[in-house]
């Protein structure tokens, strides 16, 4: 039996009687003292044990103190394990500590080691066991729950799936049970759903518990006396308005797991109230329980929040969740995209989706909206429905900051926050904030919880829904719903470790505007080095955004500092001077006969925007002698007949800037190339001397090039003339097939280059992801370049060492001056992507 000396003595009890004057009524005499009473028995000491937990301790990753108290039973002033009647730890703090992610876990592993399966599966909302080392998930389009082996976090492995005979929409731990909400519902007036209980070692369904209804979200108290089932009760969204109220209302079911499962018994929770929105349609979203047994119900389309005591089955309280004021904002989805965070948007409805509690007091909630709110942060609530907190625009500016700002939802619940998570790692605590669209889980210092601070932003997979802490293992883990192998991007878990390690995202983060701001940025297709200063890169956005820039990138700083932005402008109208085929309708659409191969005066008119600045396709950048900049621009549409839906709406220009972006030259390809043109035309681009080098992308049927090759074009800029050489692509070897191409171009001196090239597939379909050098010194118009292999990104392990998927997109590279190599990707202006960009610094490799 293990016992702790105490260290604190008790203290001393001792009864005093005071003397008291007798009175016999007549004379005030004192009387005769009574006699003396038996002595009491002695009372049990209260004892109290401090000692130290090492660093790496379970209750305390950075060390600190255990205290355990009780009663002396045995009264030999020694605290034994079976005295112990509370126990508590005091951590030491360490704010150190960074959450870094490890590893992410595509769920087509589950199919297939190699992901190749054209099945989409999901990765929803994830529990882990009570050891912590294995997680469990819900895939909704597999009707199934995934199980995964994360003994090694680090190296997760599939251990299968198991069929729910149904949709499962959440999923909780209780000891050695998952409990599993399963929608079952044939249509959306018949709900019908179960809470399965699965045996997570067998991985076997030992129960099945009618809710009722559908049910969504799972959550097991604390104590573990009780399970709490959300029964949303889904309404049909294309009926109508997509309103409420819908019938039949959705409620709470409380569920008592006192001893066996066999014999656990349920209570159902009316959640319709008067003050709601649909006060005959509750339609409840997300559920948490704090240590009080007190559970927390968003009932999200009616912006409404509801408490329930789960010993009793009773609703406690409900309010309203409330509306709240935003100030700079974006409210537009624009096309071409544009970031403008100007608006003030006031009285919006919050509409909060998942909830978590902070305390026994507080809880927090991802305001996500539906019908007509969504504030694009989180709120901190109290007990008695009082705001105590709200993130205002925070969580937008931090989206534009780091390159993940979604502008086709400007109009629709921003970044659109999903899902909070609270945990204690060691001495901190801290809640995780799921951002939808943005695919960020943002996380914030909540010691003191009524005055959150953003501490990290972490990168996920697309769109991150279930989010789960493992504060024993120093884990976080994330799930990450949608999953397309067509656009190559696969769902799956992101795992994330607790320790003293250095931040490994965000790589850009940009400095702010003048009004408070930050430059918004994305879809970095191009990069250059500053030919004076070794510490300055230049990047440039492609046409996913309007007004496009040229961005200055600070490599000092840690994340790289986004300092400046230059806008390509048009003040001179040289680029509005260049020759069109002129079109007397505007109206006349781009299919159209006389419209289609061509490029006209329309389509140049869309180019230039009445400030001057340009929308074009910078694919291309570089810092040219005098220290302006030379910028290749991706043609759009194709002459081939294969692709006769796509007409010609702009040529591949050739553009030199002046310094502050002013155009002074724009180029185009000769009439006999242009005649040929693809849709993936200009890329990379370099100056060596007078002559300029842009990179195709990919090989141009219809001028009878080599098979298997992409030209370099070369531009004398001096004599104005243009010759052409041939790149040997490599051979496509992914199993989702595809094709390979090049993407950037870096002058290296005396002719020679480094190359990107790179296969269009992501995640575990890549396969050609490299870099290579080629001289094309003294070859003649014409001529086959000859390349050699600098770097493997996949071999080397450059692509993986952030433990997310590999990007598509590696679109551009620069070499700076100390001779560092430095790449980064597109990422497609967060449209059909995560967001993530890496911004990799790969050493002096080429000297």
């Amino acid at each position: 039996m293990e016992s702790f000396r105490k260290l604190v003595l008790p203290a001393m009890i001792v009864l005093a009687m005071a003397g008291c004057e007798g009175d016999d009524g007549r004379d005030g005499t004192s009387g005769a003292p009574g006699a003396s009473g038996t002595n009491g028995a002695d009372g049990l000491n209260s004892l109290t044990v401090q000692r130290p937990l090492a660093v790496g301790s379970a209750q305390c990753p950075q060390g600190g103190t255990a205290i355990e108290s009780g009663r002396d039973l045995d009264r030999d002033s020694v605290l034994d394990s079976n005295e112990v009647t509370e126990r508590s730890a005091v951590c030491t703090p360490n704010s150190a500590r960074k959450f870094v992610r490890i590893a992410t876990f595509p769920s087509c592993r589950q199919l297939d080691a190699d992901c190749d399966s054209d099945v989409v599966t999901a990765a929803e909302i994830v529990a882990a066991s009570s050891d912590g080392l294995t997680l469990i998930y819900t895939d909704s389009p597999g009707e199934q729950i995934g199980f995964v082996d994360i003994t090694d976090p680090e190296q997760p492995d599939p251990l299968g799936f198991l069929a729910m005979g149904g949709e499962p929409t959440s999923v909780a731990v209780l000891g050695e049970f998952a409990l599993v909400g399963v929608n079952t519902s044939p249509d959306f007036v018949n709900p019908s759903g179960n809470l399965a209980v699965v045996d997570v070692a067998t991985q076997t369904v030992i129960r099945n518990i009618d809710v009722g209804g559908q049910p969504d979200s799972v959550a097991v108290s604390p104590d573990g006396r009780f399970a709490a089932v959300v029964i949303e009760n889904q309404r049909d969204e294309d009926l109508g308005t997509g309103a409420p109220e819908q019938l039949p209302a959705g409620f709470l079911v409380v569920v008592n797991l006192t001893g066996a499962p066999a014999g656990w018994t349920t209570a159902a929770v009316n959640l319709n109230f008067p003050g709601m929105l649909y006060p005959n349609d509750a339609e409840p979203e997300y559920v948490d329980i704090n240590e009080d047994n007190v559970a927390v119900v968003t009932l999200q389309e009616n912006n409404h929040i509801a408490l329930i005591d789960m010993a009793t089955a009773t609703v406690i309280d409900d309010f309203s969740a409330g509306t709240t004021d935003l100030s700079q904002v974006d409210e537009l989805d624009e096309r071409p995209n544009r970031v403008v965070q100007t608006s003030n948007l006031a009285g919006v409805l919050r509409e909060p989706d998942g909830v978590a509690w902070l305390n026994d007091q507080l809880f927090a909630t991802a305001d996500e909206g539906d019908l007509d709110g969504g504030s694009r942060g989180f709120t901190v609530f109290n007990r008695n429905g009082n705001v105590v907190f709200e993130a205002g625009s925070e969580l937008e500016h931090v989206a534009a900051r780091i390159g993940h700002y979604n502008d086709r939802r400007s109009d629709s619940k921003g970044n659109e926050p999903e899902n909070v998570e609270a945990a204690n790692f060691g001495g901190n605590r801290y809640l995780f904030v799921n951002s939808e669209r943005s695919s960020l889980t943002l996380v914030y210092d909540i010691n003191d919880p009524a005055n959150p601070q953003h501490v990290q932003s972490l990168p996920t997979a697309l769109s991150p829904e279930g989010v789960i802490a493992i504060p024993a293992r120093n884990l976080l883990v994330v799930a990450s719903e949608l999953d397309d192998r067509a656009t190559a991007f696969r769902g799956g878990l992101n795992i994330y470790r607790y320790a003293l390690e250095e931040p490994t995202y965000p790589s850009v983060a940009s400095t702010d505007r003048i009004d408070g701001t930050p430059i918004p940025w994305g879809a970095m297709s191009g990069l250059a080095r500053d030919n004076a200063a070794d510490n300055l890169l230049y990047a440039v956005e492609d046409s996913f955004y309007a007004q496009n820039r040229i961005f200055t990138l600070d490599l000092q700083t840690k994340p790289v500092s986004l300092i400046n932005e230059i806008k390509l402008l048009d003040t001179n109208d040289v680029f509005a001077a260049i020759p069109t085929i002129a079109i007397a309708n505007p109206a006349t659409p781009a299919a159209d006969a006389t419209r289609a191969q061509v490029f006209d005066s329309i389509d140049l008119d869309l180019l230039i925007n009445d400030d001057k600045t340009v929308n074009i396709d910078p694919e291309g950048v570089a810092q040219s002698g005098d220290g302006g900049f030379w910028v290749a621009s991706e043609g759009n549409g194709s002459a081939t007949a294969a692709e006769a839906g796509r007409p010609i709406l702009s040529r591949n220009f050739l553009i030199k800037t002046t310094a502050a972006g002013v155009i002074e030259r724009v180029v185009t390809l000769p009439d006999a190339v242009n005649a040929g043109q693809f849709r993936f035309g200009f890329e990379g681009v370099a100056e060596d001397g007078n002559l300029v080098y842009v990179a195709f992308q990919r090989r141009w049927a219809v001028l009878n090039d080599p098979d298997s090759t992409a030209r370099i074009g070369v531009f004398d800029s001096v004599a104005g003339t243009w010759t052409f050489l041939h790149y040997p692509l490599d051979t496509p070897t992914s199993p989702n097939g595809g094709w390979v191409g090049l993407s950037d171009l870096t002058a290296l001196g005396d002719g020679e280059f480094l190359v990107v090239e790179r296969d269009n597939q992501a995640g575990p379909d890549a396969r050609i992801k490299r870099l290579y050098r080629i001289d094309a010194s003294g070859l003649a118009d014409g001529a086959t370049l000859t390349k050699t292999l600098v770097r493997d990104l996949l071999v080397e392990g450059d692509l993986t060492a952030t433990g997310g998927l590999v990007p598509e997109k590696i679109e551009g590279s620069t070499v700076t001056l100390s001779g560092d190599v430095w790449i980064i990707n597109d990422n497609d202006g967060i449209n059909d992507n995560s967001g993530e960009t890496q911004l990799i610094n790969l050493g002096d490799i080429v000297n």
